[in-house]
């Protein structure tokens, strides 16, 4: 009997971790209602491809002679040159920091701090990066979007409004024939008139 228990518990707690583990999935496939965005880098004179419904398509072109080569944030950074002299002196300043958030091998929590080093790095060298910058394209095709929606919006309108009025002109029109043809069938046909002289 424990041991049942036991087992339904544990398949309990299964259920529970999956159905917790599908809860920010589901969130996120919820969505925000935003176009879906497709960034390619193109050479040349390659095309573009066209935007679709929506879909936001976002293209950054180089040159033809970069098609082929490493990407240009990941040359020569296995030199010891190009490395800059304020990270080597940002080193030096670390060496003896230990204790809490210090990133250290010594001392009591001298690993907490290794997270945040690598989160400021990252960050660093994503405003400091010479790499195509998807998220200014992004939003300049979005302002040239909703630069034209209004004008679309209207002409769409009036398209819509001119519909309307040729097709009540043309329904109008039908009942007035209607009512024409009506007015004539429900006319009194002519009597034929009586003669007027006797026979003697």
């Amino acid at each position: 009997m424990t041991r049942l228990l036991t087992t339904a518990a544990a398949l309990a707690t299964l259920g529970l971790g999956l159905t917790m583990g599908a809860l920010p999935a589901a969130a996120q496939d919820a969505g925000t209602g935003d176009d879906k965005v497709n960034q390619l880098i193109i050479y040349g004179d390659d095309p573009c491809p066209a935007s679709s419904g929506g879909e936001i398509t976002v293209c950054a072109r180089k040159a033809e002679e970069e098609r082929f080569r490493i990407p240009e944030p990941l040359r020569g950074i296995d030199r010891p040159q190009s490395e800059a002299w304020t990270n080597k002196v940002q080193a030096y300043e670390t060496v003896g920091a230990f204790g809490n958030m210090s990133c250290s091998p010594v001392g009591a929590g001298g690993a907490s701090g290794c997270t945040q080093k690598l989160i400021n790095q990252a960050a660093a060298e994503r405003k400091n990066g010479s790499e195509v910058r998807f998220s200014e394209l992004i939003q300049a095709e979005r302002e040239k979007r909703l630069s034209t929606i209004d004008a679309d919006a209207a002409a769409q309108q009036k398209r819509v409004e001119e519909a309307e009025k040729a097709y009540f002109d043309q329904r109008q029109r039908q009942e007035a024939e209607a009512d024409a043809k009506a007015g004539a069938a429900d006319a009194p046909l002519p009597q034929p008139q009586a003669s007027n002289k006797r026979r003697k």
